[in-house]
């Protein structure tokens, strides 16, 4: 009993310890400079196959998360909705077709066109399908997924991607509902259409009296020394949002036990517990995808869309992966994309391994309300841009 008591005080001291470093950081102050990626924002820009999309998130398939990847490492791109046919006479062709999710391979670190090669799957009469469709348990045959964060598990090697369940539930450019969350599993070395995927459902949705939904995968750090992080723990960081305040919670789990969801725990302002429903909000204004990554002075960037959908692109200095962040430090006004009143853009995010070394390469989306109006106008709207912030 003695041994045990010493051991908590140990563990307890050692907390109260890391939290108060954690409120010395500056979380204000950063000196960068931003600039366009055009040769990023051009690589997504085609005329034939996919040819529109949102929901970029990049995977290194190596599972190095937290370094520049090298000219023959293999990057994962995955995409919710996307565009499939062509586009001709600047405008798109008859017999284009839009579907929930796809992916893309890039071999190297660079915006090559020819070094890209996009998957989708194709029905019974040979029509572009989407990859994945849900087939949980929970799953209604109406249900399809669009996919949140991923990574390559290094206690594995199998890829995992959140997919998030979403149902029509109505008319209009948001008559859909996300009603639930599961996670996706890729065999090591599967390859696709990925034909032999695994498919989970999950705990890591909730709802709450006032009918606001919140699920986990907006976001991953794999805060592992294979990963390459610099202040390696040893866990597996995943981030919710949920609400219209878009409201952040942090999860964590060792990567032996990323498929046992009894092991998760999520963070209540003061320690690691094992209810979801008394995750603490650790920032507001996020957006449904996001990213935290480590910094080159050892804090942390955790960029997101302002508000989920405006026209700044935002970053909060976290002190760690679970904070205290400081205030949203305005990065890039996408003001200059809305050409249209009906265009949107949402979901920024950045790429970590794409970056070169003391940069950030952050891409957003842009959309509009009436889809298939402006597309037929504007055919290649419909597809991420980049940045490039430089830390100075």
């Amino acid at each position: 009993m003695k041994r045990l008591t010493l051991v908590c005080l140990y563990i307890c001291t050692a907390l109260s310890q890391s939290i108060a470093q954690t409120k010395s950081v500056n979380l204000t102050d950063l000196k960068f400079t931003v600039e366009e990626a055009p040769e990023w924002s051009a690589l997504l820009k085609r005329s034939t196959g996919w040819f529109g999309g949102d929901g970029i998130y990049t995977i290194p398939l190596n599972g190095v998360e937290s370094k520049p990847s090298g000219p023959h490492i293999k990057t994962l791109f995955i995409f919710s909705d996307s565009m499939i046919g062509e586009i001709r006479d600047n405008t798109m062709a008859p017999g284009f077709k839009m579907i929930h999710n796809a992916v893309a391979v890039l071999n190297g670190n660079k915006p090559i066109a020819a070094q890209i090669k996009f998957y989708w799957d194709t029905d019974k009469k040979g029509e572009a399908e989407s990859l994945f469709i849900p087939a949980t348990p929970k799953a209604d045959s109406s249900d399809y997924y669009w996919l949140g964060d991923g990574f390559v598990n290094q206690a594995n090697k199998a890829t995992y991607i959140f997919g998030y369940r979403v149902r029509n539930v109505g008319s209009g450019p948001f008559g859909f509902r996300e009603v639930g969350n599961t996670l996706i599993k890729l065999a090591p070395g599967d390859q696709p259409p990925y034909k032999d995927a695994k498919q989970m459902d999950t705990p890591l949705y909730l709802t709450d009296g006032k009918n606001e939904i919140g699920s986990f995968g907006a976001g991953i750090y794999v805060n592992t020394k294979g990963a390459g992080a610099p202040k390696p723990d040893g866990y597996i960081y995943v981030y919710g949002v949920t609400g219209m305040a878009k409201n952040l919670s942090v999860a964590r789990v060792l990567p032996v036990d990323f498929e046992d969801f009894k092991k998760w725990t999520f963070w209540d302002g003061n320690s690691w517990i094992g209810d979801i429903n008394k995750a603490a909000t650790v920032t507001t204004g996020v957006s449904n995808e996001l990213s935290l990554s480590a910094l080159p002075d050892g804090r942390y960037a955790l960029v997101f869309q302002h508000g989920g959908m405006s026209t700044t692109v935002g970053m909060r200095i976290g002190a760690s992966p679970i904070g205290p962040f400081g205030p949203v430090i305005k990065l890039w006004d996408c003001k200059a994309d809305l050409t249209e009143k009906t265009f949107v853009v949402y979901n920024a995010k950045a790429h970590p391994t794409l970056s070169k070394p003391g940069e950030l390469l952050i891409s957003y989306n842009i959309n509009s309300l009436e889809f298939i109006k402006d597309l037929k106008v504007h055919p290649n709207l419909y597809r991420p841009r980049f940045i490039r912030v430089k830390f100075q």
